[in-house]
């Protein structure tokens, strides 16, 4: 873990997610960089709901009742932020048998955002980084966003839909 190998000294810096980088403040490390300054808007993708297109044409009721779930619990969670915290906390102590600290969770919950859209652009300049950086071969992303069933969800809750960024498919 992180943390633990922070502390022992076997590594002098990480670049990490929540809460982990959190936790390494907490534990007196400093941040030198928020990765989120390095991008437009400061957002870039994270997380993706993701299934296969013939998971979606078999079940595209189920699909839809998912991206409904999500786009529904992000906005209950960016209208109740502190509810929503202390809810993942005490679920993360279920699960765990160890909630997180206040000085833990408290600036990392500060850092998320939680959105409907994937960012699709985000994950193409993600995708070259990776490249440059001789972690990936240039993959070929052309496909791997079908907003459609997202953009209905969207669209039933009178939101627009999303750009999937030359990423969606045909």
């Amino acid at each position: 873990m992180t943390p633990d190998a922070y502390k022992s000294g076997s590594i002098d810096g990480a670049w990490v997610p929540e809460p982990t980088a959190s936790k390494l403040v907490a534990e007196g490390g400093k941040t030198l960089l928020d990765e989120s300054t390095l991008w437009p808007g400061k957002k870039f993708v994270i997380t993706n709901i993701i299934v296969s297109q013939k998971f979606l044409k078999e079940h595209p009721d189920v699909v839809e009742a998912v991206l409904r779930g999500s786009v529904k619990t992000n906005a209950w969670i960016n209208a109740n932020p502190d509810e929503a915290k202390a809810s993942a906390n005490k679920a993360l102590e279920e699960l765990s048998g160890k909630a997180l600290p206040a000085d833990v969770i408290d600036p990392a919950w500060k850092s998320i955002t939680f959105l409907d859209d994937p960012l699709a652009s985000t994950l193409g300049t993600e995708a070259e980084h990776a490249v440059a950086a001789g972690l990936l071969d240039k993959p070929d992303l052309k496909g791997i966003y079908d907003l459609a069933p997202l953009d209905k969800v969207l669209e039933a809750e009178g939101k627009d839909g999303l750009d999937a960024a030359g990423l969606g498919t045909e």
